[in-house]
C-alpha cells in the first residue's frame, strides 16, 4: 500500500492562503487505512483549518468530500461540478491523486494535503515499514520475498556489507539487516544455493530512464463504439 502522512497545518495554511472556497478531498483507500487521508482525517482538518482562519479573521467556505479513490477519474467526474466550484482543492491522497486531479481538471488549483512517503505494509496498528521501492526489476523470486533495495539500508545486492552486528544494522541498530533476514529465510527454506549466483549491477534505467514509467496493455482496452 501506499502510505503517507498529512502535512502540517501551518503548510497546508500557506498553500490555500487566498482562497476564499476550499474543498478538502480525502481518498478511501491507501491513505484511509493508514489513518492520514480518509473521510475522518478530512473532516479533523476541516475542522482545524475553520478554527485557524477564523482566529485570523479570515472568512472562508470549506467542503468535505471523500471518494473511494482519487487516482482513477471514474471516481472522481461525479463530484465533478463540485471540484470545478471550489478556488483550490486540498487532495488527500497520495502525489498520484493530486495528479489526477490536476489533470482531469485543467482549470483547477489542487494541492497537496499529505507528504507520499513509501509503499509499505502495516506490521500492526500504528506501524507501517518501508518494503518496496517499486524499482521495476523485482528480485524477489532469488532473496526470499524480502527486498534488498526497500530493507537494506545500502540497497546491496550480494550479501551483506560487513558492519551488521547481531543481526541489526549499523546505521540503525533498530532495524534488522535485510540480508540477515534473508539468509535465514533461504537457509529455513532450504534455498541458500540462490545466493552462490553473484547478481550484476542494477540497471537503473529499468525504474528511470529519464521519463514517467508506464505499462502499455492494448489488449485490456474497451473498443471504441
Amino acid at each position: 500500500m501506499i502510505v503517507g502522512e498529512q502535512k502540517p497545518l501551518e503548510e497546508i495554511r500557506k498553500l490555500v492562503a487566498g482562497h476564499k472556497k476550499i474543498l478538502i478531498l480525502g481518498c478511501g483507500t491507501c491513505v484511509t487505512v493508514c489513518f492520514a487521508g480518509g473521510e475522518k482525517e478530512v473532516g479533523i482538518l476541516a475542522s482545524s483549518l475553520r478554527m485557524a482562519e477564523q482566529l485570523a479573521g479570515n472568512q472562508v467556505e470549506i467542503q468535505e468530500n471523500t471518494v473511494q479513490r482519487q487516482c482513477e477519474w471514474e471516481y472522481l467526474d461525479p463530484i465533478a461540478e463540485q471540484i470545478q466550484e471550489a478556488d483550490v482543492v486540498v487532495s488527500l491522497a497520495c502525489g498520484i491523486g493530486v495528479q489526477a486531479i490536476a489533470q482531469r481538471f485543467e482549470d483547477v488549483w489542487v494541492v497537496p494535503g499529505l507528504n507520499t512517503t513509501f509503499l509499505g505494509l502495516p506490521e500492526e496498528e500504528g506501524l507501517w515499514t518501508e518494503q518496496c521501492q517499486a524499482c521495476g526489476d523485482c528480485v524477489l523470486g532469488l532473496t526470499g520475498g524480502i527486498c534488498p533495495i526497500a530493507r537494506c539500508s545500502k540497497s546491496l545486492l550480494n550479501g551483506p556489507c560487513g558492519g551488521s552486528q547481531g543481526g541489526k544494522c549499523e546505521i540503525d541498530e533498530t532495524v534488522d539487516c535485510a540480508w540477515q533476514l534473508i539468509y535465514d529465510r533461504l537457509s529455513r527454506l532450504g534455498k541458500l544455493d540462490l545466493l552462490m549466483e553473484i547478481q550484476p549491477l542494477k540497471d537503473w534505467s529499468t525504474s528511470r530512464d529519464g521519463g514517467p514509467r508506464r505499462i502499455d496493455r492494448p489488449d485490456l482496452r474497451l473498443e471504441e463504439e
